[in-house]
């Protein structure tokens, strides 16, 4: 029988310890490994649309996720509105996201580190040699790409609606 659809999606949050197994056994069966980073506090349209394109870049598609006390520190106190547990299952509930890992510091810079992708990806808000981790990739001779927001989508215009 069939994993329960809810394990299944719970399965992909994962923590530091489990991403060495997975990766390991990612780069074995030699899949492209494309990571992303975010805090994806109000899940939209513009979110999945950016995700979809980043995951159509490799095999894998590997999640960062700010943690709770970390969009606090970049967003100020009224965010998140979901907590991080909440973001993570959403996020990890998109079929083409295969794993999703929390991280806690201002940017993801240890967790590229670990994660080593073979293409790394951000807004295009960001120039290339500016994006974290940018050094790490280019070193291991994989890519920086950049994906173009969809204007009017964001979770601070969405609360700024919800506002007036």
């Amino acid at each position: 029988m069939d994993m329960d659809k809810l394990a299944v999606i719970q399965s992909k949050i994962i923590d530091i310890d489990q991403l060495g197994s997975r990766l390991a056994y990612w780069n074995f069966k030699n899949q492209k490994i494309v990571f992303t980073n975010g805090c994806f506090d109000i899940l939209h349209r513009g979110h999945v649309e950016y995700l979809a394109q980043a995951a159509n870049f490799g095999d894998i598609l590997i999640i960062g996720l700010n943690t709770d006390d970390s969009v606090r520190k970049l967003k100020g106190d009224s965010r998140p509105v979901q907590d991080q547990y909440a973001r993570a299952l959403l996020l990890a509930s998109l079929h083409f996201v295969n794993a999703v890992i929390y991280f806690d510091e201002d940017t993801p810079y240890e967790l590229i580190k670990r994660v080593q992708p073979d293409i790394l990806i951000k807004g295009s808000d960001y120039h290339i040699e500016d994006i974290v981790g940018y050094d790490v990739v280019q070193k291991k001779g994989g890519q920086v790409k950049t994906i173009d927001f969809i204007p009017g989508y964001s979770t601070t215009s969405i609360i700024e609606k919800l506002k007036k």
